[in-house]
């Protein structure tokens, strides 16, 4: 693919400091309020409890993937590769909203040990795992002489390996292996069309077709096991990430804030939708193979619009907006407003693939609702720090790297 996208080392390059929270002096907008970050730890608290049942949706939906991988592994035909097609597409549903549990090095992207990098990382080189149209004999799978044998530590140890673009593991791995290569127009609207005889043992399409459902059952096995790694890590009631977090309330707030800005201002609006816009290119989406970014970008947002709210899924309790709400009503409803029309810009995406749309002649519908989403989210992205600003806490965020 033709370019790197910056990852998790966005942690590095989002810089925050505390401020000093509000003295004695009533000064707030609402004449009364002396602490800003009076109830941050049940804010801190209700994010927490979120988090960790966001990721164990997670989970749950990727082992439900592993199963319909090992099924479509064992009989391989259209029926049972559909059935993994439709367990990965379920399984991202979740993870689109965890996205916004990055960018301050916690469990999912701390530098040395999270595995954000083996579970999300794009964009993916193809001809490093596998066959293209343009190699059939490219790839970890198709190289038995330099691959002997295939293991979880063998594809974990190739991840990155030699470039950020160098993907062995992850979402995108699984996505590539079932649906292959969609370099075609957009035109048609159609996903990759890899088929199952790919994965028959005898009398079927390419090379080394068991090495390939080997290497497909082992990067579910790898996703699962860095899900649980993360899942783990914010299980209530233990000693562990979770409970660090909520000890320092008015760091939990921040690292909240940070994680809604960078994902709002340099990864969602700039590197994951401003560079495919400007560059027309289908490789430059995220979910690329299966033709699946827009829910990418909804699940991405909604997952901003939920850390203020204080929500995911059915689970709901104070949320950023409730410290908001006490010191500043007024600049809590134009969070609210901007989120609101934001979602509304996203929404109006859905109808027509992401590839399709960023292909189309400047001045269409289609393209233009792309536009009008990426300036709805990154518009967000100045309210959120004038939110860190008013509850006593600053942050810094890296600008996007693609400008409109």
């Amino acid at each position: 693919m033709s370019r790197i996208l910056l990852r998790s080392s966005l942690t590095a390059s989002v810089l925050f400091a505390l401020v000093a929270a509000c003295g004695d002096d009533s000064d707030g907008s609402n004449g009364s309020q002396t602490d800003p970050l009076a109830g941050a730890p049940q804010v801190a608290e209700q994010y927490a409890k979120n988090v960790h049942t966001n990721y164990a949706e997670c989970l749950d939906k990727a082992r439900a993937l592993q199963t319909a991988i090992d099924a479509f592994v064992a009989a391989p035909s259209a029926a049972t590769q559909q059935a993994a097609k439709d367990a990965w597409v379920a399984a991202r549903l979740p993870y689109g909203p965890s996205e916004v549990y990055r960018f301050y090095g916690g469990p999912i992207d701390d530098e040395e040990t999270g595995p954000e990098g083996a579970i999300n990382a794009w964009p993916l080189d193809e001809n490093f795992i596998d066959y293209t149209r343009d190699d059939a004999t490219a790839g970890i799978i198709n190289r038995p002489d330099l691959f002997p044998e295939l293991n979880k530590d063998v594809i974990r140890g190739e991840n990155e390996k030699g470039g950020e673009k160098n993907i062995s593991t992850g979402f995108h791995a699984i996505e590539f292996l079932l649906w292959g290569q969609d370099d075609e127009d957009p035109t048609p609207k159609t996903a990759g069309q890899r088929s199952f005889t790919d994965y028959l043992t005898t009398g079927g399409t390419a090379e080394n077709q068991e090495r390939r459902g080997q290497y497909l059952k082992l990067v579910a096995e790898i996703l699962v096991e860095d899900l649980e790694e993360v899942t783990t890590a914010w299980e209530p009631g233990k000693d562990n990430y979770a409970k660090t977090f909520v000890a320092d309330p008015k760091d939990a707030v921040t690292k909240m804030l940070t994680g809604m800005g960078s994902m709002a201002n340099a990864e969602l609006s700039g590197e994951r939708m401003t560079v495919a816009y400007k560059n027309r290119g289908q490789e430059d989406e995220h979910s690329c193979f299966s033709d699946t970014t827009n829910a990418d970008i909804l699940g991405n947002f909604v997952g901003i619009q939920n850390v203020y709210l204080g929500k995911y899924g059915s689970t709901s309790g104070p949320g950023i907006d409730v410290l908001v709400q006490a010191v500043d009503p007024e600049l809590d409803a134009k969070m609210k407003s901007e989120l609101d029309a934001a979602l509304a810009a996203v929404n109006a995406l859905q109808s027509v693939p992401f590839d399709y749309a960023i292909a189309a002649a400047d001045g269409t519908p289609e393209r233009d609702n792309v536009l009008k989403a990426i300036q709805a989210i990154r518009a967000t992205a100045p309210t959120i720090i004038e939110i860190g600003q008013k509850l006593g806490v600053e942050f810094k965020l890296e600008e996007p790297s693609e400008e409109l």
